[in-house]
């Protein structure tokens, strides 16, 4: 059992949990995750590691509550405990020779940019962040990317903070200015990191994009997390939890990414709803 030793909303539907893990928290490295189950009865969910405390022996992670699990986790308050918190799984962010960088993040994906920005910052890169937001009220992580960063963009769809637009507006004018990148790293929804990536290949610019597909085991075993990358002619299948979550953004194929993650949306929805339910009538 793992104990939850604080938790924060970051907003309504957004939570930042702190579990009591310290072998957890010796090993990991920014760009891995864990899995975790809430109970005995829970469905296994990964979610990335966004900070690591050694003294405390305690990670964090930031779960956005949108299906049944997440709901039951978002109910297990302060002191209380959950069944299983297992990892670190994955391969850590590749920094080797990378001396600057920049760091584009959309949505809830700024949890996972967030730790990789900061790692950067730690070892003396240069560090470009953008953050990008549907609205004012879903912005979140803005003072902790601003510490790391040499340069901060704040979007939104709707203009209500920062610059109106997508990330891809700035990237595009960073991009065109001449400004090389030793790397463009990307995280966030697919359609995002899809058109993160288009902008980048009119620049021939190197971009990793990191990947969060269904997943279940974290070994490999299950398919699950499958990847489909067009490499060197031919069609690969890569797993996310070993092979990843980092992958080359021009080998991604995008769409069956984008196809493959709606398949449990209607499941997703019932079962959300009947949690919902049960935690009202409890």
């Amino acid at each position: 059992m793992y104990k939850i030793v604080s938790r924060k909303a970051l907003r309504p539907t957004l939570t930042m949990i702190e579990v009591e893990a310290p072998l957890v928290a010796r090993k990991a490295k920014p760009g891995q995750f864990i899995i975790l189950r809430v109970d005995e009865n829970s469905e296994r969910i990964p979610l990335t590691v966004s900070h690591c405390d050694l003294e405390k022996g305690t990670v964090k992670v930031i779960f956005q509550v949108v299906g049944a699990t997440t709901v039951k986790l978002n109910h297990v308050m302060e002191g209380e405990y959950i069944q299983d918190f297992v990892g670190p799984l994955g391969n850590a962010t590749e920094t080797e020779g990378i001396r600057k960088v920049c760091i584009v993040g959309g949505g809830v994906g700024c949890a996972i940019a967030l730790p990789v920005a900061e790692e950067f910052h730690r070892l003396g890169a240069e560090v470009t962040s953008i953050a990008g937001f549907r609205s004012k009220d879903l912005v979140i992580l803005e003072d902790e990317f601003r510490a790391c960063s040499d340069k901060l963009y704040i979007m939104t769809d709707d203009g209500s903070y920062g610059r109106e637009g997508n990330v891809t507006v700035p990237l595009r004018e960073i991009l065109a200015s001449g400004e090389k990148f030793d790397m463009i790293i990307v995280t966030g929804p697919l359609v995002m990191m899809k058109f993160t990536v288009l902008t980048a290949k009119e620049f021939n610019a190197p971009i990793t994009a990191s990947m969060a597909p269904i997943m279940i085991d974290g070994t490999g075993m299950c398919g699950g997390c499958r990847v489909i990358l067009h490499r060197d002619g031919k069609d690969v299948t890569a797993f996310a939890c070993v092979d990843g979550p980092d992958f080359n953004g021009y080998e991604i194929d995008f769409d069956n990414a984008i196809t493959r993650s709606r398949m449990y949306n209607d499941y997703e929805r019932h079962a959300y709803e009947e949690t919902c339910n049960l935690f009202k009538n409890a």
